[in-house]
Order: C-alpha cells, then structure tokens, then sequence
C-alpha cells in the first residue's frame, strides 16, 4: 500500500514568489527567510515522496465570491499557472495524481464529504509558493499532485474540526491506495495578517509562535477552536492556518520535528514553516536498523 512519509506546514505568501522571479533571493530583506527552508528541502531532497497533497485556498483566481465550494478537489492531469495580474509566472505546470485523486474523491464521498471534483482548473500562489520553497525551481516537478482547495475566504467558511477530520479521510485514502507510492501531505496559508479593515498590517508573533509548537504537540487544541478565535489571534487571512490541520489530521497523534523555521514580516505577514514525521514510523525504522547490525 502507499505510505505517507511526512507531513509539511507553510506560508505561500504571494511576494515570495515575486522575490524569487525577481531575484532577490539572497537579499537582505530576503535571505533570511530563504535560508530557514533550506532544511526543509534537503528533507525532501532525501525522501524523495512520488505524490505531493497541497491543501490551499484560491484568492479569487480560478473561483471568485459568485461561486465558492467549501471543499474541491482536483483530479485534472496537468494543472498550469493561473494569470494572477502580471501573466503566468515561469514555472512549469503540476502534473497531476489523477487517480489517487479518484480514490480519495471516492474514500471523502463514503465518510460523508461531499467536495467539489475539478477537473480541469488552473493554480495560483497559494501551491505555487509552497511547491517552489520545498522542490526549488526545477525544469519539471519531480512529484505529482493531489490539490485540495478550501474555502477560507468566503463566509461561511468551514470549521477548524471539519478540516482536522478531512485529513484522517485523506490518511484512510493513502493507506488504502494500492500501490507503492510516498506521499507527502502540504498545509499551507498564514501564518498571522489581516489585509483589510481597522486591523490591516496586524500580525501576532507570539501566537505564529506557539501555533508552529502546537500544531505538532497539540492538534486536538487547534482544531477544536471556532472560526472566530482563528480571526481574532491570527487576523482575517489568517484564518488560512486551519488548511494545516488537514495536513495535521493526516499524521499519527505523536510526531517528531525534523525542522521548524519562523520569520516576520513577509509582506505583512507571519511566515513559517515545519516538517514532521509520524513517530512509529521513526521508532520502525530504528529497530529495523538495530536487527540489521
């Protein structure tokens, strides 16, 4: 069966990827935040995962305010670069997992998820940047992808303890796929800003802070809280941070942090990131490197 190897949280602000098309990549401003993912890429670089799943949320490029699903999936072959103002940028398209999109599509359905199935829509920032800051900038992508888009824009938007029980329905879907493939599951948005309002510019170091400790120590906390806490400790955009308890509820309870990096600001916001691994699967390991000497 397939295996999930890991699970990955962080922000995909859109100026990162601006930073990167305009090389300033190892800038002052800019250096700093690039060199925290370093870690994270190598981590990658060594698991070599076949499928990534990237849980994010479209800003008005592919759906707008007339038409919001709450939860869709993709199941389309290929998905390219949506026009987000200033033309594609220049980053090949995602390939897609079009079947494994099926059989999750399927394995939601049977635990009574009802999401919205796309096949055929284009992709913006928000995996965009997630994929660049773990993969680079390759000629093609060495992974295929599942894209999960949530609705965290358009009121009303799910709860916290919706999205947490999407990701043991997607940790079901992995752990039935018959095949052999290494899957690696994204959550992305965040951390903490508020673009609008009496708030706009507001960002909460402290709280990015213990969401980034929480988040692997204690996901029953996070999920458990409304939509409304999210708005108050992280902003109105950061509500964005519940897409990574889908990644959270795809993981074992008990986690191990191989990396965690923070930074702030990144364009008016809360940046962060961290890879996990599941615990058992660290502890098998380890026996099977100590029956092997």
């Amino acid at each position: 069966m397939a295996k999930l190897i890991g699970g990955l949280g962080t922000s995909h602000v859109p100026s990162i990827g601006a930073a990167l098309d305009k090389g300033l990549r190892d800038t002052p401003d800019w250096k700093p935040f690039f060199d925290g993912y370093g870690p994270g890429q190598e981590w990658v670089k060594n698991q070599r995962p076949d499928v990534a799943v990237v849980i994010f949320n479209d800003h008005g490029n592919s759906f707008f305010l007339d038409k919001v699903p709450t939860f869709a999936v993709g199941c389309a072959e290929e998905y390219r670069p949506v026009d987000e103002g200033w033309g594609p940028r220049a980053i090949p398209p995602f390939k897609g997992a079009v079947d494994f999109s099926w059989h999750f599509i399927d394995t939601l359905v049977e635990n009574r998820f009802d999401p919205m199935i796309c096949q055929e829509i284009e992709v913006d920032h928000g995996i965009q940047v997630p994929m660049e800051l773990f993969w680079g900038r390759p000629a093609e992508w060495p992974v295929r992808v599942v894209p999960i888009f949530v609705n965290v824009i358009q009121y009303p938007i799910p709860l916290p303890s919706r999205c947490y029980e999407m990701g043991r329905v997607l940790r079901k879907a992995i752990e039935s796929y018959p095949t052999d493939e290494r899957f690696v599951v994204l959550g992305t948005g965040g951390l903490s800003h508020q673009l609008q309002g009496a708030r706009a510019g507001f960002v909460n170091p402290q709280a990015d802070q213990a969401f980034l400790n929480d988040i692997a120590t204690d996901p029953d906390r996070l999920a458990a809280m409304s939509r409304e806490q999210y708005v108050e400790m992280f902003g109105s955009e950061g509500a964005e941070l519940m897409m990574w308890l889908v990644m959270r509820g795809a993981m074992d309870r008990d986690v191990v942090v191989r990396h965690k990096h923070y930074f702030v600001p990144a364009s008016m916001t809360g940046a962060g990131m961290i890879v996990m691994e599941n615990r058992a699967t660290e502890n098998r390991a380890t026996a099977a490197s100590a029956e092997a000497a």
